[in-house]
């Protein structure tokens, strides 16, 4: 950078010359030459450069519409679908875990040119056919959602004997392995990949529990023991206990009785579903032992409701009731004309 003085002339400002950020730049002090950047800043005027110009909306490229709506991240699902050219065309599949208010979303998909393809889905709400009816977006339902959804992908491809998985889960990190078939060949597991979304993969998450129940369950999913609630970041090690505990819905019973003890107000209005169906914290580790046991007998089982059903004629007029009816050419013309002369008179 240099400065330059002319000595005692008028007016005078000083004056930075060059190209702003990108180079040299030099600062002066003497009468005005009739330079336009000097004028702008001798008459207090801002300097503006022009970046956005032709050159750069001529070669501007949106983003994908589910990226401009934060829905997806095309980072990892490049990665997720990516398949080898030597695997000739076999699917890759992915399993898909996303999480609602109210609900546990599980899915197995594969993509393809034409779309993303569901093999098959599991949902939490659908625990209550299994006996599971308060707390279906917890670890332990989470656990649960992903047991279902293993065994009817196994159950769908007839593998369910063939690969059991952990029928009586106790914490430990295990992963399925290639198991001997019913023709005495070995058989390689069914093999996914988990796809978390926009999810924080923090240690201990939820996401991390449906992938073990669906890991559990005797699908393939490659993963490790770093995130599961009860692993040690100084010692490297998983508390099996920690994590047996989680699965079995542990940690909610001993925040019921945490808060019984401490805040019987606040334990009535946030466990008023429990106490109503008189569900104790005792009893959570067999409620979610016998649903555990009964998905793998049935993982097609329905939720059975007293509740008339309802016909589709029953339900297309419940849909019709929030559908506003289209005005005729008519009916707009004349709302018109009636919010004209309502304007006149005003």
């Amino acid at each position: 950078m240099h400065v330059r003085n002319w000595g005692p002339q008028t007016p005078s400002i000083v004056v930075v010359w060059g190209w702003l950020g990108r180079g040299r730049c030099s600062v002066r002090s003497g009468p005005l030459s009739g330079n336009p950047l000097e004028t702008a800043l001798y008459l207090g005027m801002p300097f503006h450069k022009l970046v956005k110009n032709s050159a750069y909306f001529s070669r501007f490229q949106t983003k994908y519409k589910r990226r401009q709506q934060g829905k997806t991240d095309y980072y990892a699902r490049k990665r997720l679908i990516n398949q080898a050219k030597n695997k000739y065309n076999a699917p890759k599949y992915r399993l898909v875990v996303r999480f609602t208010n109210r609900d546990i979303i599980m899915q197995i998909v594969s993509s393809e040119i034409t779309g993303d393809k569901v093999f098959a889905a599991a949902y939490s709400h659908e625990l209550r056919a299994y006996g599971i009816e308060h707390g279906l977006t917890n670890w332990a339902a989470a656990y649960a959602t992903g047991l279902l959804i293993a065994r009817r992908v196994l159950k769908k491809l007839g593998l369910e004997e063939t690969f059991k998985g952990v029928e009586e889960p106790d914490g430990e990190y295990t992963l399925t392995e290639a198991a001997e078939g019913e023709d005495g060949e070995e058989r390689r597991p069914f093999k996914a990949f988990l796809d978390v979304g926009l999810q924080r993969t923090s240690t201990g998450a939820r996401v991390f529990g449906a992938m073990k129940g669906a890991s559990d369950g005797g699908i393939l999913i490659p993963h490790s023991e770093n995130r599961f609630p009860g692993y040690d970041m100084e010692t490297k090690e998983l508390d099996a206990e920690v994590l047996k505990n989680y699965i079995y819905g542990g940690h909610v019973g001993e925040y019921m009785e945490l808060l019984e003890d401490e805040d019987e107000e606040r334990f009535r209005s946030q466990f008023q579903q429990y106490t109503d169906d008189e569900i104790s914290a005792e009893e959570l580790e067999e409620l979610y032992t016998k649903a555990h046991e009964a998905i793998r007998e049935d993982p097609f089982k329905k939720v059975e409701s007293d509740a008339p059903k309802k016909s589709k004629a029953e339900w297309k007029a419940e849909s019709l009731k929030f559908k506003k009816a289209r005005l005729t050419r008519e009916e707009r013309q004349e709302r018109v004309k009636a919010r004209i002369a309502e304007l006149t008179q005003e």
